[in-house]
């Protein structure tokens, strides 16, 4: 991520390199036919497309109704998510409150997937689909999607007593609507493993009297404050020389002891480079300036294993590791270039392999992740990827960034993501996502990385409860990757708040960060809701 590339365009607008290739013409079908869930499962979901009473039925074949019957209803539709023209929809032109219901019996005891194609206009008060067994209930909320389509979201619980109960439930101002397409229930959990946050500017923030608030305003480190929120893995940038010693290795490894001493996993960012690296800026270190390409391999190699081992020696070994950050155009411009010639893949293809082979020297059981920029455009992906495979690079996770307003919608998001799932059967993260909870500034030394309000997601305004929604509703969206490919999401710096001297420019330390309005902590340094969402239940 660079805060401040000139470059950056808006979501609606081409970004990354390679030619977006239409899906039909790589052999992969409608996100919604690739990935359907399975119709029966263990436990037969009764009607699971709502179509087996005809338009207007309140209590449909299977179902029940609590609340307000009236807003509960069957209807006839072209666009019937499961092909067949029919969907449940709750609706009223009063406010009203409904849960459609159905209760399944006959069930091995297990965990198992309740997975629901939907479609909502926003503006509930609540809105979810819940799983429920004894005193375990789990609920997944139902995004809003600006575009009108289809969206697939899960959730898990544990069964006991062989019965488990479907919820589907509204509470909503008079107007607001939700869809239902296809209902399933199948074995298997869903639960993310990965639930991250990108913390590489707090070792310097924190030394310089950065104080955090906890939601009951007590002040305590923010590294425990994001611990007792529920975050599990934190990730780590490093610079090869940085003008002022911004993120550099010492940094990293004071970063790392905080992170392990508080039993966190560990995502090393190798950025290759003296400053920000992203899809626009690769530039190389200015040591390495006038390396020839075996030269570059060979410092790439070094330098990775000299990184990996030193966090090794001290008893912070990383979980994984990055091989470049955001390098849709490769890295260590203009050598590793991935495009303009007819060996450019090649080359930069031969620096990602001695990078990887330089980690696993020196921690063999390291997963390796190649992160890339806009997880919404499935082109520029398999573009990617699929050079990587043809050039033989071996690596583990694919890595990928996601901010909406840059990117695209969260149903261009999911298609992204199933697609990359369908097709290269790698585990699948967000590196980067992150959403704001204000466009107004909290520091005028710098201006702030995004404010255009036009850019916002429909139904997900800038404020607090607008980024806690984003970033919960991301988060739904990577769980119900299939095949359980979806391993979660590292939030970028939601501890970036504003401390003078902890700027985004390594050559100015008077810069602000211009990314204070995305932080997880307000503008008097107290815990934002979004905090909340680490923690599943």
């Amino acid at each position: 991520m660079n805060t401040h590339d000139p470059i950056r365009v808006s979501r609606r607008s081409a970004l990354g390199v390679g030619v977006v290739i239409a899906a039909a013409a790589i052999g992969i079908p409608d996100a919604a036919q690739a990935h359907t869930p399975n119709r029966a499962g263990t436990g037969t979901v009764l009607n699971p497309a709502f179509n087996a009473d005809g338009t207007g039925t309140a209590h449909p074949t299977g179902w029940n109704v609590t609340g307000d019957a009236a807003a509960s209803f069957t209807e006839a539709t072209q666009y019937g998510y499961a092909g067949d023209g029919f969907q449940l929809t709750h609706w009223s032109a009063n406010p009203y409150t409904v849960d459609t219901w159905q209760r399944i019996s006959g069930l091995p005891n297990g965990t198992y997937t309740l997975s629901v194609w939907v479609k909502s206009g926003g503006g509930d008060t609540a809105n979810y689909i819940e799983l429920e067994s004894g005193p375990r209930t789990s609920r997944t909320s139902v995004p809003v999607i600006a575009t009108g389509s289809w969206l697939n979201v899960v959730t898990s619980v544990h069964v006991t007593g062989h019965e488990a109960t479907i919820h589907l439930v509204s509470d909503s101002a008079a107007g607001n609507w939700t869809n239902y397409g296809l209902v399933a229930l199948t074995p298997g959990d869903t639960a993310l493993p990965i639930r991250g946050a990108d913390l590489s500017s707090l070792v310097r923030g924190e030394a310089l009297g950065g104080v955090y608030y906890d939601m009951q305003g007590r002040q305590r480190s923010a590294w425990d404050i994001l611990e007792a929120a529920g975050m599990n893995y934190v990730r780590l940038r490093v610079w090869v020389h940085p003008e002022d010693g911004f993120d550099d290795e010492q940094q990293l490894l004071d970063g790392a002891r905080q992170a392990k001493r508080r039993g966190q996993k560990l995502l090393l960012d190798f950025h290759y480079s003296d400053t920000w690296t992203d899809p626009g800026h690769q530039a190389t270190p200015s040591a390495w300036a006038n390396f020839t390409l075996p030269q570059l391999q060979q410092a790439v190699h070094d330098y990775s294993a000299d990184v990996v081992s030193a966090l090794v020696r001290q008893g912070t070994p990383p979980d994984m590791v990055q091989i470049g950050n955001e390098i849709n155009g490769g890295l260590l411009w203009p050598l590793g270039m991935n495009y303009g010639s007819a060996t450019a893949f090649a080359d930069f293809a031969s620096l990602l392999k001695a990078g990887i082979a330089g980690v696993k020297s020196a921690a063999p059981r390291a997963q390796i992740a190649l992160h890339i920029a806009n997880a919404a455009n499935w082109g520029g992906v398999q573009w990617f990827y699929d050079n990587v495979q043809a050039q033989n690079v071996p690596f583990d996770l694919i890595g990928l960034s996601y901010y909406s307003y840059w990117h695209g919608y969260l149903d261009e998001l999911q298609t992204t993501l199933n697609y990359t799932a369908a097709r290269y059967r790698k585990p699948i993260f967000l590196a980067e996502t992150a959403y704001p909870w204000t466009l107004q500034s909290g520091d005028p030394t710098a201006s702030l990385s995004f404010s255009d309000s036009s850019e916002l997601e429909t139904g997900y305004p800038a404020t607090p409860a607008g980024q806690a929604a984003m970033f919960r509703d991301t988060l739904s969206i990577v769980q119900a990757v299939p095949d359980g490919l979806g391993l979660g999401a590292f939030y970028w710096e939601p501890a970036w708040t504003v401390v003078k001297g902890n700027g985004w420019d390594p050559t100015n330390p008077s810069a602000g960060d211009g990314w204070e309005n995305q932080a997880m902590f307000d503008y008097s340094d107290h815990a934002l809701p979004a905090l909340t969402v680490y923690n599943p239940r």
